[in-house]
């Protein structure tokens, strides 16, 4: 039988409608109660019959627009026609207008809910289903018209940048576009971001089901311990006390969850109605090949195409193509993309519609991430290959068994460092690589020495070609460091070992320092305390070489880091590093870049080059690394120290500075603003005025530099927390004796101190007072001490309080033991003043001064303190002897105010309270 177009339109149709769960009837033959859902042919209207008026429950709720599939192209121009319809009165039925209307040509079909507050049609797979629209009709808003509820975000315990991504998320949202794209740089707090976002959906939107998807079993449960430890910043319960979550782990999906976690595998075949080979999940599918045209996905009645309303993608940049697009086009959802690297393919699926732009750089200038360097590894076989000659006698092997046997070649055969550790292995290429680094590790990490002053490898992650390559890399590992099994391991799915065990003994405890993965670790893993990647392989994808870097970006503080396996570190980790031994950072696949461009420049150099004009993009780059270094380092007091001297700006404002000066996306904005206020004016003028304002950017970035003052305080501060290692200049004895010789270098510590005390005596408050004002000793306070001694350590590392003390401890010049550094100060400058005969410690001079004023106090008097007396006044001498001074608002800390405060204080001595504190802060600092 022929048909014709709209016939056959209406066949399809029928038949979409049929899967979708509704009942089709002509309208001669019209019986509501045989279903819920009803489909009538030809139902008049008072301005026509409609193609399909679809009823539920008995009401009427929705049109069908049919066309003949050539109008496809003119959708849009049908709109008007099917929303007069839907307007429209029915016959028999004193109906409302009807809020679901669908054009469709049974190969596209297209919705709108007039609901919505702004209704616009969108594509859909087919059409919802009858209870889909029951349980639509109980809310009185749409979907589409609940996301304009959401409230402001709280910004409690989020960064900025996560900030940023939920808000632009938000605004997508109540614009009704239908795909959004997060990015975010790796370890910056995609999936946090994403749940903060899932959880605002389901309490303030009313959503019912969000999916979130991802492309490995690993990804999976990673996203679902998230999901179980996330608590919100408005309740104090956990997510999964507030609503279901579930990770798919065969084809039954629950109805009553909130959350599903999937593999877009197993949501493939659940589509598809077929079962899961486990296997699949564990591997990116996109690097699994594809050996036919894959089946497409068909309707599916238990998971309708409505059956989620958000889908959630991670590492989308590899799950919106070729087979597993078809996934994301059968639900009529929103969709959220995350990942750090994405592609123009990523921005051409998303409609270009970035939400969030939070790339590495900016991560590094915030200090979500650490920076790093790239340090190279070539061997004359990676660059040049080599030959083997007719008739040699090699090694072979078998790719699997590993089984080897000894034969002769029967030709010449040339290999390129490509074909290396696959066609052709070559030991003594990776031994020399191996060897390599661990000669170089200790010039590259030089504070890394454990308590018998051995060097401690630093977390170390090798990346590997093949298990084959990785076995061989293992192998040579254990043997170049004198290691034993513990000490490198391989990461891997098909390793003998649970991978997830070894991953946690990886980042958690001290073994293994090193371990090799092939097809692991490379995606969403959290290593805190890894330092070091080695590249022994290359890799094709610029993303997956991101992802691959990725981790080794995450911050660790010194606590951390020394906690999770590295005990020898002496600061935070402010940076990792890079060794390539095959050259993928040269092939320039990479979105993110090392800032540090002139790692062999001392930061004083780099310094005197900005200052006298040098400002290309090599040297700023440099020198924002080293800041961005240098801010993990210093502590809260020196960080006001350089805010001082750099005009109130931050290291990390001054970073952003240094960068944006050559940032290709500030230059656009740049010459884009430039051309619009500019327009028709002559091309030179415009070219001008483009090339001053980037120079304007650099002058500006750079203009804090002109202060000496600020140089000279980032070079000296520097001092404190390097040690420099010298390779270069030998020693030998030139004097060798009894302990007067250690007496003398004791005296020239004490006599190197007295001189720093004398020469700023003038100039710090708190010498000023011992020196020429004894009588506002009283004054003196913590701050000033503390101030003090940073302001020592800085400029004089060597005279620190503590290292003075044990100069006077060589003379056998003190009275016990400082209980802390700034108390040892007290002493020091108590001492070399004149103010104290001996080296005394300071809480022993207000112990004794103490004494001496009780007594006068109470001797010739019939009064005694009482004992809850004595105790209170024992409590202000503790407190001043450790913190120099007390203030009435001390009394609202311990111990004072366990004890009853201030109030106490008064109701113990009445009208002498004043006059008591007065006396104990001048007597005790006499």
């Amino acid at each position: 039988m022929n048909l014709n177009p709209e016939q056959k339109a209406r066949e399809q149709i029928d038949a979409e409608l049929v899967r979708s769960g509704w009942i089709i009837q002509d309208k001669s033959r019209i019986n509501l109660s045989e279903g819920i859902g009803i489909a009538i042919r030809e139902y008049q209207t008072d301005v026509g019959p409609a193609d399909y008026v679809l009823f539920v429950n008995r009401k009427p709720v929705g049109i069908i627009e049919a066309k003949r599939a050539e109008e496809a192209v003119h959708m849009s121009i049908h709109e008007a026609q099917s929303e007069g319809y839907a307007k429209a009165k029915l016959k028999f039925c004193e109906n409302d207008p009807l809020p679901f209307v669908y054009e469709s040509t049974g190969d596209i079909t297209r919705f709108t809910d007039y609901r919505d507050s702004k209704p616009r049609s969108r594509e859909v797979f087919s059409f919802h289903r009858p209870e889909t629209f029951v349980e639509w009709l109980r809310d009185t808003k749409s979907l589409r018209t609940r996301l304009h509820d959401l409230p402001s975000l709280l910004h409690d315990g989020l960064r900025d940048c996560q900030i940023t991504a939920i808000v632009n998320l938000e605004k997508s949202f109540k614009d009704a576009r239908p795909k959004a794209l997060i990015q975010m740089a790796t370890g910056s707090g995609k999936t946090f971001t994403a749940i903060t976002a899932v959880y605002r959906l389901l309490k303030y939107a009313k959503a019912k089901r969000i999916l979130f998807l991802v492309d490995t079993k690993n990804l999976g449960e990673q996203a679902e311990q998230e999901f179980m430890a996330y608590v919100p910043n408005d309740d104090n319960r956990k997510f999964t006390e507030l609503y279901g979550v579930t990770r798919l782990k065969s084809s039954f999906i629950p109805a009553d969850n909130q959350v599903y976690i999937s593999t877009i595998q197993r949501m493939y075949s659940i589509l598809k109605g077929v079962e899961l080979d486990e296997s699949v999940e564990e591997q990116n599918p996109n690097e699994r090949a594809q050996s036919k045209d894959p089946l497409p996905v068909v309707y599916n009645e238990k998971v309708p195409p409505e059956f989620f309303d958000f889908i959630i993608i991670d590492e989308c940049h590899r799950s919106i193509y070729n087979l597993w697009k078809q996934v994301l086009d059968y639900f009529d959802v929103f969709q959220v993309g995350l990942t750090a690297t994405p592609d123009n393919r990523t921005f051409g699926y998303f409609k270009q519609n970035l939400v969030s732009d939070y790339g590495y750089e900016k991560a590094v200038i915030d200090g979500v991430l650490v920076p790093y360097n790239v340090f190279t590894v070539q061997t004359k076989i990676t660059q040049q290959g080599s030959k083997i000659k007719l008739g040699e006698s090699v090694d072979k092997r078998e790719r699997l068994t590993r089984k080897k046997f000894w034969e002769a070649v029967d030709e010449d055969i040339e290999y390129s460092g490509k074909q290396l550790d696959k066609d052709i292995v070559n030991p003594s290429t990776i031994r020399t690589i191996i060897r390599a680094v661990k000669e170089n590790l200790p010039a590259i990490f030089p504070d890394r020495k454990d308590k018998d002053d051995n060097f401690e490898v630093p977390k170390t992650l090798i990346f590997a070609k093949t298990d084959s390559h990785a076995e061989d890399i293992i192998e040579i590992v254990r043997e170049e460091f004198g290691e034993g099994n513990k000490f490198c391991k391989k990461i891997t799915y098909r390793s003998e070992d649970d991978p997830k065990e070894v991953l946690s003994q990886f980042r958690n405890d001290y073994y293994p320092r090193i371990a090799v993965t092939v097809d692991m670790i490379a995606t969403g893993t959290d290593i805190r305390p890894l330092e070091v990647l080695i590249f022994m392989r290359d890799v094709k994808s610029r993303s997956y070489y991101e992802q691959m870097k990725g981790r080794g970006t995450r911050t660790c503080s010194l606590e951390q880091l020394r906690a999770t396996g590295t005990p020898s570190a002496k600061f935070t980790k402010d940076h990792f590093v890079i060794i390539d031994a095959i050259g993928v950072e040269a092939s320039q696949k990479t979105d993110s870049r090392p800032l540090e461009r002139s790692p062999g420049m001392s930061l004083k150099d780099v310094l005197q080059n900005v200052a006298m004009g040098n400002t290309t993009e090599e040297i700023l780059s440099t020198l924002a690394n080293r800041l961005l270094r240098l801010e993990k380092q210093i502590n809260d007091k020196e960080k006001v120290n350089f805010a001082a001297q750099a005009n109130g700006q931050t290291i990390s404002q001054v970073v952003r500075n240094l960068l944006n000066a050559y940032d290709p996306d500030v230059h656009f904005n740049i010459e884009e603003n430039t051309k619009e206020q500019l327009v028709g004016e002559p091309p030179v003028k415009i070219e001008d005025t483009i090339a001053q304002a980037k120079q304007q950017l650099i002058e500006q970035a750079v203009a804090v530099f002109d202060n000496p003052d600020l140089r000279n305080f980032i070079v000296d501060v520097r001092k404190k927390y390097d040690q420099i290692i010298d390779h270069i200049n030998m020693d030998e004895v030139t004097n060798i004796g009894w302990v007067k010789d250690m007496d003398a270098a004791a005296e020239l510590t004490i006599s190197n101190f007295t001189a720093w005390i004398e020469a700023n005596k003038d100039e710090i408050t708190a010498l000023e007072i011992f020196y020429d004002q004894p009588y506002r000793r009283r004054e003196l306070t913590y701050s000033m001490i503390r101030d003090l001694s940073e302001k020592l350590k800085t400029e004089q590392p060597l005279l620190a309080p503590l290292s003075v003390w044990r100069a006077f401890e060589q003379l056998k010049q003190t009275n016990g033991d400082p209980k802390n550094e700034l108390m040892a100060l007290v002493s020091l400058i108590r001492k070399v003043s004149g103010i104290d005969a001996n080296l005394t410690g300071y809480d022993k001079v207000v112990d004794r001064n103490f004494q001496t004023w009780v007594f006068k106090k109470q001797a010739g008097t019939t009064t005694k303190f009482t004992e809850e007396q004595m105790q209170w006044l024992r409590m202000i001498k503790d407190y001043v002897a450790a913190s120099f001074h007390l203030d009435k608002d001390d009394f609202e800390l311990d111990p004072f105010n366990r004890n009853g405060g201030l109030g106490r204080m008064w109701q113990l001595f009445g009208e002498k309270t004043e006059e008591i504190i007065e006396e104990l802060n001048e007597v005790l600092a006499a």
